[in-house]
């Protein structure tokens, strides 16, 4: 896919930012799409569907970490990348945006260059899955009462059905891809993130936690000092 067919949605109150971005993505052949605020946001997600949001933290109505808490419960996004975008200095947690299900963070003030960097690679692995695929049955992986949907980045738990966010299936995908084998953390790091997304030391932490809490305790084991494991 090239840049001219990727849609980019920039979420932010402060008209010169949005201008200053957008000029400088719609240079490189990308789409653009604005907002000024959550519910704004949410809306042009909804109708537009962006391979890639960049969403301000502190927005009136309503902020960044809500919006993207409430975007990750959209099926049609499952697969959109979200990346947050903060000021130097901003009281901003970045474990709080993950656990909202953000992708990765933009520190701003950014450098064209630099934003454009970080989009290309932030879009890399959206170009590869948005690829036409081949339906076969490996797209279903079915382990105990778990069933794994790859193509809807749905799982299935008994009779009830939920849309992961695209970090936490992929994390899942991995762990349950060899039941048993104990993934270390930069194994992870490097499968579900990629080698060009810089991201927090606990992030993982914030997204095994949020498994166990979807599929239960029972499947997702630590050990201490090494990764994880699934057991059946």
């Amino acid at each position: 896919m090239s840049e001219n067919e990727f849609k980019v949605l920039l979420v932010d109150d402060e008209l010169d930012i949005l201008e200053f971005l957008s000029y400088n993505l719609e240079k490189e052949g990308y789409k653009v799409y604005t907002a000024k605020n959550g519910v704004e946001a949410i809306k042009v997600a909804e109708k537009h569907v962006p391979h890639l949001i960049i969403l301000d933290v502190m927005m009136p109505e309503m902020d960044g970490i809500a919006a993207c808490e409430e975007l990750r419960k959209i099926p049609s996004l499952s697969s959109t990348v979200i990346a947050f975008l903060t000021a130097r200095g901003e009281d901003y947690s970045q474990i709080a945006g993950f656990e909202a299900g953000a992708d990765d963070y933009i520190t701003k003030p950014v450098r064209p260059k630099v934003l454009v960097s970080r989009v290309k690679a932030l879009l890399k692995r959206t170009g590869e899955a948005a690829q036409p695929v081949e339906v076969v049955d490996t797209n279903t992986v079915t382990i105990g009462n778990l069933l794994i949907d790859k193509e809807r980045y749905l799982i299935r738990i008994g009779d009830n059905e939920m849309i992961l966010p695209r970090k936490e299936f992929e994390l899942l995908s991995l762990l349950v891809s060899k039941p048993g084998k104990v993934f270390t953390r930069e194994e992870i790091y490097y499968s579900v993130w990629g080698e060009n997304v810089v991201v927090g030391d606990r992030t993982i932490d914030v997204h095994i936690r949020k498994l166990r809490e979807k599929i239960g305790n029972e499947h997702i084991k630590t050990l201490k000092g090494i990764g994880y494991k699934f057991v059946e």
